[in-house]
Formats: structure tokens, sequence, C-alpha cells
């Protein structure tokens, strides 16, 4: 068998329903399967998705592994030359798995490939490729001169954002959102770390596979990455769990790291946890005035939406118009058959 794509899923049935049908059309000419993991959803995702999807394996779990653990309960069922790990609120296109799985092939040393993930406004994620976050990395980036140099090697290096966007290049980090593995590397290098509950286990992975001998490689095909766009990065508890997986990370292959590094990145940690108590203190003072409005889309009222529909465009369309739009309208998937359209904050159902 030549791929192995596996998904871990928690409370997001509509957007993995989503990923599923662009994953019929871009697995149909390939040699491949489909594993799911659920870890332990309120929403019936596999009661609902397990008769629409015959030929994919759900695994439901009884309780919430972590994405690790999840990962890594799939990868052992996996048959494939490759693996795919690839997040279940993103959409690929049609020729963007065969692309991949060619340039593994026609690559011998590659042990991970990722490619590039647009937010819902067609932007591109600076996720999408990153550096190893050595102690100073992670410090430029945690105050800020990342992306005030975002053309320095020195300063931009956590997100590499010198190298171009529209050529195939080496990177360090491949996101786990998306990222083609070779089984080899797995059985070589070992599979995902369980000490990272959620964050930080693909850079560790990515870390150890450079280590094996292996490269990284950034391909220039693009998927749509909803939680990309949707994560509050400023949140006090993404600070604490996204910077605590960094704290693993430094500790677990930088063990000669000494005061003079760890006292500036704590620092650093401890003010953007100090403003994102701010934010979320001013956010819950502006609701509590009436002055956030409620995200729920009304479904007479798309004009803000680019809205594609799926049954007369490809998803590989969809994504290279949302990818040239003016990026000042949020993507909106139409589904007719299903009378369904699919929003990055909510899924309307109408008579369409």
């Amino acid at each position: 068998m030549k791929l192995s794509v596996v998904i871990v899923s928690y409370n997001v049935k509509y957007y993995l329903e989503q990923c599923l049908l662009s994953l019929q059309r871009a697995l149909s000419t390939i040699d491949s399967e489909v594993i799911v993991v659920d870890n332990h959803s309120k929403d019936g995702s596999c009661e609902y998705l397990r008769e629409k999807f015959r030929d994919v394996q759900f695994i439901a779990s009884r309780h919430n592994l972590g994405f690790a653990r999840a990962n890594n309960l799939a990868i052992k069922k996996c048959k494939g030359k490759y693996v795919l790990l690839l997040n279940p609120d993103t959409v690929v296109g049609e020729d963007t798995l065969i692309h991949a799985v060619d340039f593994m092939d026609k690559h011998a040393d590659a042990g991970a490939v990722g490619v590039g993930m647009l937010h819902v406004d067609g932007t591109v994620a600076m996720e999408s490729r990153r550096g190893i976050p050595s102690p100073m990395t992670a410090f430029y980036k945690m105050i800020g001169l990342c992306n005030r140099f975002p053309k320095s090697k020195r300063f931009g290096k956590y997100y590499m954002s010198y190298l171009p966007w529209d050529k195939p290049c080496e990177i360090e980090i491949v996101s786990g959102a998306f990222c083609l593995l070779r089984k080899e590397a797995l059985d070589k290098v070992g599979l995902l770390d369980e000490d990272f509950f959620m964050y930080g286990e693909d850079i560790d992975l990515s870390y150890r596979i450079l280590k094996g001998g292996y490269h990284n490689y950034y391909i220039p095909e693009q998927i749509l990455h909803y939680k990309g766009e949707s994560t509050e990065k400023s949140s006090f508890r993404y600070v604490h769990v996204f910077y605590g997986a960094m704290f693993i990370f430094f500790k677990k292959h930088f063990s000669a790291m000494n005061l003079l590094f760890s006292i500036p990145i704590k620092l650093a940690i401890y003010v953007k946890a100090f403003w994102a108590t701010i934010s979320m203190l001013s956010q819950n003072l502006n609701r509590s005035l009436g002055f956030v409005s409620s995200k729920k889309i009304p479904s007479d009222t798309l004009e803000e939406f680019l809205v594609c529909d799926t049954q007369n465009m490809e998803y590989r369309e969809i994504l290279k118009q949302l990818a040239n739009s003016d990026h000042k309208r949020p993507i909106a998937f139409l589904y007719k058959d299903k009378k369904m359209v699919i929003t990055p904050s909510d899924v309307i159902f109408d008579d369409l």
C-alpha cells in the first residue's frame, strides 16, 4: 500500500465530513487507507460519519487520548509506505496528495514533507514551515523580533520566513496539521512523544527525523486549515499549553540549556501570559456590557463570504481562488445536495 492517512478528531464532525469528502477525490488514484481516531467526541461524530464513509476505519476512544497518543494508536495500524498526519479541519485539493507522494518517491532522503496551509481568508499560515525552536530562536519569536525582521536568517528563523513560498525547499519543522511521513523514518526514530498532550509533538518528531539522517521539505501545494485561523493565539490557555510544550522540548533536546537562556524565555512567557490575561478580562468585560456580538451566521446572509459551490468546482479550484482572492472575505463551502454551507464559525442548514 502506498499511503495511510491518519486523522485525530474531536467534536468537529462537519469539518471532518468535509475533510473526508476532499480525501475521497484526492485518494481516488492512490492505493491508500484512511484511519480516523475519534478522541471521545460529544457531537456523535462516529455515528454520523460511519455510514457515510464505509471505507474509512473509525476508532472511537473512550476518553481523550491527546493528539500524540491518538496518532500513535492509528500509526501502529498503518500499512502504507507513507503516513500522512492530517487535521480534521482541513481541505485538500484533488492533486495535492498525488504531488506530495510523488515528491517523496523522487527524494529518498525526505523524512517528512509539508505544504502551505491557507487561513480561511486565503492568506498563508506562517506555521506551514518552521525552524528548530532553539532557546534563542524561541526567544526571538516571543519578543517579536521574528515578525519585525522576517527576512533575517537569525531573527526570522522560527518561521523560516526568508524562504520562497513558490518553490520546494528544505525546512526543519513540518506542521502536524499536514505531515507526510516516510514510514521507514518513523520506524527508525520512533513515533510521536506522548509527553506532548497538545502542541509540540510535531516539532519534536521533525527534529528527531533530522537527527535520524533524513531531510524535511516544504512543497508549494496548498490546503485549507480552519483551526490555524480560529485558534486564539493570545489566549491565556494557549500561552501556557503551547509554551509549556516548548519547555518539554527544551528539556528533552537542550539539556545543557543554562540559566542564561532559561531566564529570558521564562520572562517572555510571563509577559505573554500577563497580556493574555488582560485581553481575556477585557473581552469578558465587553461581553458583559453587550459590546461583542454573536458569531452566529444568519442563513440568509452569505454576502460576506467567498461562497464556492462544491458540485460545480473542484477543491483545487476553490483553494486556488481563495489563495488569489483579495483576502477580505472568508471562505464558505456550499453543498447543495446536503443543503449545507460550511463557514469558519458555523454550519448552516437551509433550503439553498
